[in-house]
């Protein structure tokens, strides 16, 4: 019997209905060896030796597959094939000892992108060895984001406050952040005038109306582009303006005296390509526009569709489809929509990420004969949902291309008053063939405009209507995370692997937090770290230099470069200059002094940052240890100082633990009332019309919104109620992404 190890019980599970009994598979359920949690596990004066250890609670693990691995006739690791799948298997063959019971000649590795039957067969049938170069790869990527984390964190904590982190990745995503929020306060808005005109036609006997656009004066553009150079790319607003309203008037009232005339007319027929197939990075911001999903649910679900063997490897940046799913495709397109829908030969995408690996796939169903309805019945709601968004984008890359007809009109208009000779443009489409948008249809590849009327060169047309519209221009946005991961794709920085880790991260620290559209803005502490990070240690959040090592562990893994020099190269300069600012750079700098004097010792007070946020503290601590709430603790404290304990009759005090602040008993510990503090949103609860929604958090410290008759009404959610109600089945509406709103209730779709 040959025993088969790989790191999740579901994918074990999976992989036993495709063999006989002479295969045994066991999961390690994930790493069985790490650096050590409480020490930084590196030899620096030994080439960076990692000290690898096996924690206590996976010892018992160790032990099991151990026993099975020296009972088996051979083994055969099957972790996933990325560069952390390889270090599992390498930790795995070291940890068990398999060279010493098997000398080599009974270990094989092997990948497979699927989780099916020809796919596992296929795997077993051509094993390999181990990739050290992959296995160098993870290790310096480990290593290296170790002595960042054990080495400057510290000093955050000496210069700010004790917790905080700092991490090479984590502190670039940081930053993006904070400056596009710099951006946003120094952005001032400006007002414009937008000239809106109507035209009618009586071509053919019959009077229609359309839209046109002014685009020039006396062959002079009268449109103006404003962009805003922002950290992390252009944002831009391109709009038919003017500047001034007195124009935009003078315009119209010009326009109105004008004679017009059609002077040209051009007509074709226009194509839209679908789009490729998902990797990682397109999937979690997909998912996160149209399901709603963050990254980390997006993974976490993807993760379970694989393992269950629904679909192909999650973490890839490539854009490559096996010849096998490409005609299973073709056989379920002709079979679903029919021949004009399918393609006569496969449709290939060119990998726009210089280290994508070319064996490896786009994220796409196993199966791709089983559609989402066929699977149903099988998955969760979140499975199926993502499951469906991912079979629909391969399906729609192997059809034909959406063909509209489109029409455009070059309009001329003459003030006999004035001389002036304005430009106009009319345009319209509209959709011939479906093409793939039967399947897959986002606003902006679905968008079509009417059709114009029918219209001659040389016909002479009316104006209807001229007014202008005044507006101005918006700030740039905050990113989302679908934003932010391609932000973080598009320069480089991170992996498939790390994206949604990342943002998880700098949440989890509080750095980072939502507002109810989900936009991603800077709490006060994670500018602080930024600033800091940013005058200090300028490498570690230099979206060049980060890129660049992206590049060297892209090296390492093909093995044209080395570990132990990389980490070298960019240690001993880190550590220099972090010996240099330990020593220069001084905690007051970050405090701020108040112009008040602590009425406990008469020393001065300042401004600190603490594991809540910031509070008012003396200067002389700790011979002093006089402190004042701020903010949001202080008001609530200033509420309630008249509460009274209903049990002992002392003053009740505003606390804080893990859940948020409370009410405690200022005679703890011999009295231990405490009470909770709503946060209401005014909105009685929907399902036992009795309580109250308010905003609570999670274990995990996650926003959500619940009855506060809780245990006696469970209901909860975790978007915001917005105090409005579904007119479709009368739920409650939530807030959602980009100012909407959408249903409560999972099984409808209604949004505004």
């Amino acid at each position: 019997m040959k025993l088969i190890i790989v790191e999740s019980p579901t994918k074990a599970k999976t992989i036993t209905k495709f063999l006989d009994k002479s295969y045994l598979v066991r999961s390690s359920y994930g790493h069985i060896r790490d650096l050590p949690q409480k020490e930084m596990g590196i030899d620096i004066e030994h080439d960076f030796a990692p000290q690898y250890v096996i924690p206590n609670k996976v010892a018992d693990r160790v032990d099991e597959l151990k026993k099975l691995a020296k009972k088996a006739d051979g083994v055969i690791l099957a972790t996933d094939e990325d560069r952390e799948g390889e270090a599992i298997s390498w930790h795995l063959a070291t940890a068990l000892e398999l060279d010493k019971h098997f000398k080599g000649e009974k270990i094989s590795r092997i990948v497979f992108h699927e989780i099916t039957k020809m796919a596992i067969e296929k795997a077993l049938a051509t094993p390999r060895e181990l990739d050290l170069n992959l296995v160098d790869a993870q290790q310096a990527r480990r290593i290296l984001d170790r002595l960042v984390g054990y080495e400057l964190s510290p000093f955050l904590w000496k210069k700010i406050r004790r917790g905080l982190s700092a991490g090479r990745v984590q502190s670039m995503a940081l930053r993006i952040i904070v400056e596009r929020e710099k951006e946003i306060k120094k952005f001032k808005a400006e007002n414009y005038w937008k000239i809106n005109l109507v035209l009618k036609t009586k071509a053919g006997g019959e009077e229609s109306e359309f839209p046109a656009e002014l685009v020039k004066k006396n062959d002079e553009k009268i449109d103006a582009v404003t962009t805003l150079k922002l950290f992390a790319g252009d944002y831009k607003i391109k709009k038919t303006i003017l500047k001034k309203e007195k124009e935009a008037l003078d315009i119209i009232t010009d326009l109105e005296k004008c004679q017009y005339k059609v002077e040209n007319i051009s007509k074709r027929e226009t194509t839209k390509t679908p789009p490729p197939p998902f990797t990682t990075s397109t999937l979690q911001q997909s998912a996160i526009s149209s399901l709603g999903y963050s990254s980390k649910q997006t993974m976490t679900l993807a993760q379970k569709l694989y393992e269950q063997g629904y679909i192909t490897y999650m973490r890839t940046d490539s854009l490559n489809l096996s010849l096998e799913s490409l005609i299973s495709a073709q056989k379920t397109i002709q079979k679903l929509f029919g021949k004009s829908f399918a393609l006569p030969s496969p449709r290939y995408f060119k990998n726009k990420s210089k280290g994508a690996q070319e064996a490896h796939e786009a994220i796409r169903p196993a199966y791709p004969d089983k559609t989402p309805s066929d699977l149903k019945d099988k998955l969760e709601l979140g499975q199926y949902k993502l499951y469906k968004l991912i079979w629909n984008r391969m399906i729609a890359s192997q059809m034909e291309c959406a063909i509209f007809n489109s029409i455009k009109a070059d309009i001329s208009a003459t003030s006999k008053a004035s001389k002036n000779i304005y430009a106009l443009n009319a345009s319209g489409s509209t959709l011939t063939f479906e093409g793939y948008l039967k399947v897959y249809a986002d606003k902006k590849s679905a968008a079509t405009d009417a059709l114009l009327p029918p219209m001659e060169i040389g016909d002479a047309l009316e104006l209807v209507s001229a007014n202008s519209e005044g507006k101005t221009t918006t700030q740039p946005p905050r990113y989302n995370e679908a934003t932010l991961v391609k932000v973080l794709e598009e320069n480089g920085i991170g992996r498939p692997s790390t994206y949604a880790p990342t943002i998880s991260t700098i949440i989890e620290r509080k750095y980072v937090d939502k507002n109810e559209e989900k936009r991603l803005f800077p709490e006060e502490i994670g500018t602080l770290v930024s600033d800091i990070l940013v005058a200090h240690f300028p490498q570690i959040v230099n979206m060049a230099f980060t890129a660049t090592l992206e590049k060297d562990f892209d090296e390492i893994a093909e093995g044209t470069k080395k570990w132990v020099p990389v980490i070298r190269d960019f240690y001993e300069p880190f550590h220099a200059n972090l010996k240099i600012k330990t020593k220069d750079v001084k905690k007051e700098e970050f405090q701020e002094k108040l112009d008040k004097s602590c009425p406990d010792c008469g020393g001065n007070l300042i401004m600190k940052f603490g594991r809540f946020g910031k509070f008012i503290a003396c200067s002389n601590y700790p011979n002093c240890r006089y402190t004042e709430k701020t903010g949001a603790e202080k008001k609530i404290a200033e509420e309630f100082s008249e509460e009274i304990c209903e049990k002992c009759g002392a003053k009740m005090a505003v606390k804080r633990g893990k859940f948020g602040v409370f009410l405690g008993c200022s005679n703890y510990p011999e009295c231990k009332n405490i009470k909770r503090i709503e946060n209401k949103t005014g909105i009685k609860c929907p399902k036992c019309k009795t309580g109250d929604i308010v905003e609570r958090k999670s274990k995990k410290g996650r926003l959500f919104y619940g009855c506060n008759t809780y245990p006696a009404c469970d209901f909860s959610i975790w978007n915001k109620p917005t105090g409005e109600y579904c007119p479709k089945c009368n739920s409650l509406l939530l807030f959602a992404a980009k100012g909407k709103a959408k249903c409560a209730n999972k099984e409808c779709d209604f949004e505004k």
